[in-house]
This record gives structure tokens, C-alpha cells and sequence, in this order.
């Protein structure tokens, strides 16, 4: 007879058991999707489009993009109250922050990039 993974979590000692669900949490937190980390922020898609000036339902197509202009991504983490870091990861040096990626302040490419990727 097959044992559960809870079963045999519930037996181990109570400082393993907190290692694992803190280890959990962690790999969770890792891979959150955009709808994921909104819903963990305790945000309605209603409270991110007034916060991108934007209505719901473009919300709700973001949310499922898989392939997302670096400045939208930006912009939907920004009304989150949070920062996006670009990081590249290579095998033979250590990790390097991406700095000096064009921040777009003109209210009216914003307006442009908006209406083509929310069509």
C-alpha cells in the first residue's frame, strides 16, 4: 500500500517538517505566475487596472501572456509595489544584474505600447 508524502512528513521531527515547508514556500514563491503573485499580494485584477490605467479585462490578458515586453512586465510588477531586477545567470561567472534597460517615462509611448499589446 502506497504512503502518502504527508504521512510520512508528519512523522519526521518537528525541525525537519519546518525545513521542508520553508523550503517549500520557497520553491513556490519561485515559480508564481503573474496572476499567482497578484493573488499572494492580495490585489484584484479591478485594483491592477486602475493601478496601469487600463481596464480588467486587458488585465486578465496579460495575465496569461507568455511573452511580455520587458516595460509592461515592469509596469505590472510597479503596481504591485514591487521592483523588476533582470538577472543573467552564466555557468563559468557569477550572476550579473542588468542595469541600464530604458525606463519609458513619455506618457505617450507608454499610451502606444499599451494599446498594441492589449489588442
Amino acid at each position: 500500500m502506497a504512503k502518502k508524502l504527508n504521512e510520512i512528513i508528519k512523522k519526521l521531527p518537528q525541525e525537519r517538517q519546518n525545513k521542508i515547508e520553508a523550503r517549500s514556500q520557497e520553491l513556490i514563491a519561485e515559480y508564481m505566475t503573474l496572476q499567482d503573485l497578484r493573488k499572494a499580494r492580495k490585489l484584484t485584477q479591478e485594483r491592477m487596472a486602475e493601478s496601469l490605467k487600463i481596464r480588467q479585462d486587458s488585465v486578465s490578458r496579460l495575465e496569461k501572456r507568455s511573452d511580455l515586453l520587458l516595460s509592461t512586465l515592469r509596469s505590472y510588477v510597479n503596481a504591485m509595489g514591487g521592483e523588476l531586477k533582470l538577472i543573467a545567470e552564466f555557468p563559468d561567472r557569477p550572476t550579473v544584474v542588468l542595469t541600464g534597460i530604458a525606463e519609458l517615462n513619455d506618457e505617450e509611448s507608454n499610451n502606444s505600447e499599451k494599446e498594441a499589446i492589449f489588442k
